[in-house]
């Protein structure tokens, strides 16, 4: 006797059935797979990167500014004395410049190749707060413009195997009374009717100078600007390693090697609350680590550039392999950052082992961009992280940061690929999550996993954002659905 036919239709059905469960779950077994595999594999590449970068070595020559004419009192000059002491160390091939004990007024320093600089325990050097000290103008960058300008307080230009090290501490003394007034507000000592920065023949004339494609040789700034200098810059440089010093009162961002390769930034402590002191700003930088630092600061502790609208568009180089590690973040605007000078790109950050905490630290992880800024950024990882108390978000992602009036251009960003893994919270402020991207371009695939969050507000505020995975996260103690 044959089957009837509503037999057959019957068990095909369930053939069916049971077919596409299974194909459902392989689906969702190599998805779990692909992004284990996925993430593990961008790890894998971080620790490549790590193993590229080598700490630069020299030769086993001392040279004492004591012997070169230094003096340790708080108003001796001792510029000439640093300086000689550095080009003949560069000139015999390299080896350490040594700062002893004592504190030494100095101008500006340009380290030379093949150079240690280094300050022993109870070494201080208290820079000049006269702007006229910064002379002759070099060629530097101001928010992510290029621009001739005052020297930065410990400068190098196109050097190799350079060195900051030791103990000792770089005295910017920036301060309310000097410097960090001219960003022209009250609340670090400018007062109206005084100049500062935002004079029409300032910052903006920079950024007018930049759209229209003047050459950075006949961008003239110095005296009568405003123009704040960065403390420490290496400026094209390759093998660079700054460690151990302490830096406070800087007048402007803190750290900030721009267009240079293998940089080591290790144990260095950073204290300085004044405006727009970011702690390290690699800027159009490859293959540069941050680890074992603690910062405190007036701006974001770090924060990764590539130039700024159309000057970013011009030298079209982005900050790729940026590697966090260890590191302790205290106040800040945000602990993490990627922005807002970012027109060139970024590419690949890892951030791990680190810990952030303050009051005053107002979001963790930031991404920062606008249609000015334009370009693409991507492969941001952070894991294995603690977080204590944050103002506003753990992660925030903004496309539409607002800075200096109307941001509005037609270089529409991207933001790709931001992965958080075994991330712990204890008051994470008003937002888990906020992220805001443009509905022709949303903000794509971003992954928590192993992420508890307490004490936040509210779980997220999102606006265009593709492809949000929430694995094994928890907010307010609470799983949320994946």
């Amino acid at each position: 006797m044959k089957p009837s036919t509503t037999y057959l239709d019957l068990n095909t059905t369930i053939k069916k059935v049971i077919f596409l469960i299974a194909c459902n779950l392989l689906i969702g077994a190599s998805v779990f797979s692909q992004e284990n595999t996925s993430s593990k594999e961008q790890w894998k590449k971080m620790q490549v990167i790590v193993n590229s970068v080598k700490q630069p070595t020299f030769p086993n020559k001392i040279y004492n500014i004591l012997e070169y004419g230094a003096q340790s009192n708080s108003t001796f000059d001792n510029t000439e004395a640093i300086t000689k002491a550095i080009q003949e160390c560069s000139k015999n091939g390299g080896g350490t410049v040594v700062v002893p004990k004592g504190k030494f007024f100095s101008r500006a320093i340009h380290l030379q190749d093949n150079v240690n600089f280094h300050l022993d325990k109870d070494a201080e050097i208290l820079f000049s707060t006269n702007p006229k000290d910064y002379y002759p103008l070099v060629h530097t960058s101001f928010e992510g413009t290029e621009l001739m300008n005052y020297s930065p307080l410990i400068y190098a230009y196109n050097k190799k195997n350079v060195a900051i090290t030791g103990k000792g501490t770089l005295n910017g003394q920036a301060s309310r009374e000097n410097w960090w007034p001219w960003c022209s507000s009250e609340m670090y000592g400018w007062k109206k009717g005084t100049p500062s920065q935002q004079d029409p023949l300032n910052r903006v004339q920079l950024v007018e100078m930049a759209e229209n494609n003047v050459p950075v040789s006949e961008r003239v700034f110095g005296d009568g600007h405003y123009l704040r200098p960065n403390f420490v810059e290496f400026f094209e440089c390759k093998n660079v390693l700054i460690q151990d010093v302490t830096i406070v009162n800087a007048p402007f961002w803190v750290i900030h090697p721009i267009k240079s390769e293998n940089l080591i930034v290790d144990g260095v402590t950073i204290n300085s609350h004044g405006p727009n002191n970011d702690g390290c700003d690699p800027e159009y930088s490859k293959n540069v680590i941050i680890k074992n630092c603690t910062f405190n600061t007036g701006d974001d502790c770090i924060a990764i550039k590539s130039g700024r609208d159309a000057d970013g568009r011009r030298v079209a180089m982005k900050s790729e392999n940026i590697i966090v590690q260890n590191c302790t973040m205290f106040d800040g605007h945000g602990g993490v950052t990627i922005g807002s000078e970012i027109s060139g790109g970024v590419s690949n950050v890892f951030v791990e082992n680190c810990k952030m905490n303050s009051p005053n630290l107002e979001v963790a992880i930031r991404l920062k961009t606008n249609s000015k800024r334009g370009a693409l950024i991507e492969n941001f990882y952070v894991r294995n992280t603690e977080i204590g108390q944050v103002k506003e978000a753990v992660l925030k992602v903004d496309m539409f940061y607002n800075v200096h009036g109307n941001q509005n251009g037609t270089f529409i960003p991207r933001i790709e690929n931001i992965y958080l893994e075994n991330i712990k919270v204890e008051n994470g402020g008003q937002y888990s999550i906020l992220a805001k991207g443009y509905k022709e371009s949303p903000i794509k695939n971003i992954t928590f996993k192993n992420v508890k969050i307490k004490k936040v507000k509210q779980n997220y505020s999102i606006e265009n954002v593709k492809n949000l995975k929430l694995i094994k996260t928890y907010i307010n103690e609470i799983k949320m659905k994946e």
